[in-house]
């Protein structure tokens, strides 16, 4: 009975000791709630540019008093300066649940560029009716966030309309250019190579026309370039590449460009994406290709390209894992140094005009899962062990080539594993 009387004190003190904490704490609440004052004029300048996007509506001020502390705003993040808080992130568009939902009619105002502190900015399925609703980038006022704006998107727009305004190369410390799958036309200003410090510049899925401008090839330090999926036509000049040594992924695909590949493209020795798909070009395969030896994925198919394999030491590039030739319009033969592609996955030579017999030596690829010959005019014996067609089955293709056979000792019982011999002859 003493011992719980003894404990009973105790616990008595501690609460008495924690009481006295929480009553210092309540009295001196300044001390110790992390709440620092927001300029005004900047808080207005928020209320009233989301207010332009989210609708009228919408009354930041008493659902959000305080936007970057206790009642913080979904997708608005801030951060102190000089003993204030200020708005350096500002998401809108529907990224999460609770985000910034725009409205039919959303629209820019100019107290946008009153957040001069902004960092990123971004707006995701904002702008989304072209007929109801169409909404240009503002041409003017980029200048004042040019101290600041690192990060500019915008994603999924369809409303979004018009051209990439030549004041937007006036934000200097812009690190993040992204413009994707919005309904943006016209010529890419040259202007955008003034865009120095840029490591990303994705302009992909939008209506852009005219050249590629060659200041983009001056971007020494991007890291990221896709321009994939637009009307871009023209040539590249032939020392694109040459400066862009930092890149790691190169997106030209689905575009209109034609002429030679140049050279220069084997100066990304650090790239590990190659896509230049889907366009134009003619002129054969370049030699500088073996030079990308840090490709893991090279995709030149449906391209008019002509010419045949042997010009490439394929067997350099050592880390490609995917590598896409078909409908290019190829001959000759395919080379027995394709086999020295240690990490191949996937290897699609169809749909050109290839002959010769095929080296049972691209079968010993240990990694190789998906092989692609059909439609060409390969000759000779198919002699791969039954074991590659058992590991195989259906990415095997070797169909419409008139002149090639197969053992039917070599073949497994398994249907899904002879699928890709259907439409080729016994020998």
């Amino acid at each position: 009975m003493k011992h719980l009387i003894v404990m009973n004190k105790s616990s008595v003190l501690v609460f008495l000791l924690v009481g006295l904490f929480v009553l210092c704490e309540c009295e001196d609440e300044d001390q110790f709630l992390p709440v620092s004052p927001m300029v005004k004029k900047e808080q207005e300048a928020l209320y009233s540019a989301i207010q332009g996007f989210v609708g009228n509506s919408w009354n930041g001020s008493d659902l959000y008093p305080d936007p970057c502390g206790w009642t913080p705003i979904q997708g608005v993040y801030c951060d102190l300066l000089d003993g204030y808080w200020h708005v350096t992130v500002l998401n809108i568009g529907l990224v999460f649940d609770n985000s910034l939902q725009c409205s039919p009619n959303a629209k820019f105002t100019h107290h946008l560029f009153e957040l001069i502190h902004l960092r990123s900015l971004s707006f995701f399925h904002c702008f989304s009716s072209p007929r109801d609703n169409p909404i240009r980038i503002p041409s003017s006022n980029w200048e004042r966030l040019s101290n600041s704006l690192e990060s500019l998107e915008f994603r999924s727009n369809g409303g979004l309309i018009g051209t990439i305004p030549v004041s937007i190369s006036y934000l200097k410390k812009l690190r993040s250019l992204v413009l994707l799958e919005n309904g943006l036309t016209g010529d890419l200003p040259k202007e955008l190579g003034n865009l120095v410090n840029l490591k990303q510049l994705v302009l992909a899925g939008n209506k852009f026309t005219g050249q590629i401008p060659p200041s983009l090839g001056g971007l020494t330090e991007l890291l990221i370039m896709d321009l994939s999926r637009n009307n871009l036509t023209g040539t590249l000049m032939l020392t694109f590449g040459c400066n862009l040594t930092s890149l790691l992924k190169l997106d030209l695909s689905n575009n209109k460009l034609e002429g030679k590949i140049p050279e220069g493209i084997g100066k990304l020795k650090n790239a590990t994406l190659l896509d230049l798909g889907g366009n134009k070009f003619s002129g054969g395969l370049i030699q500088s290709f073996q030079q990308l030896v840090s490709l893991k994925e090279m995709v030149i198919s449906n391209n008019p390209l002509g010419g045949d394999l042997m010009g490439v030491e394929w067997g350099k590039l050592q880390n490609l894992e995917i590598l896409d030739l078909s409908n290019m319009g190829l001959t000759g033969l395919v080379p027995e140094s394709m086999a020295g592609m240690k990490k191949l996955r996937y290897l699609g030579l169809n749909d050109n005009s290839l002959t010769g017999n095929l080296s049972p030596k691209l079968a010993s690829l240990p990694c190789l899962s998906a092989l692609y010959i059909n439609d060409n005019n390969l000759t000779g014996k198919l002699e791969f062990a039954e074991g590659f067609y058992k590991k195989m089955g259906r990415k095997f293709r070797a169909w419409n080539n008139s002149n090639l056979c197969y053992q039917p000792e070599m073949i497994p019982s398994s249907s899904s594993s002879s699928h890709g011999l259907n439409g080729v002859k016994l020998c």
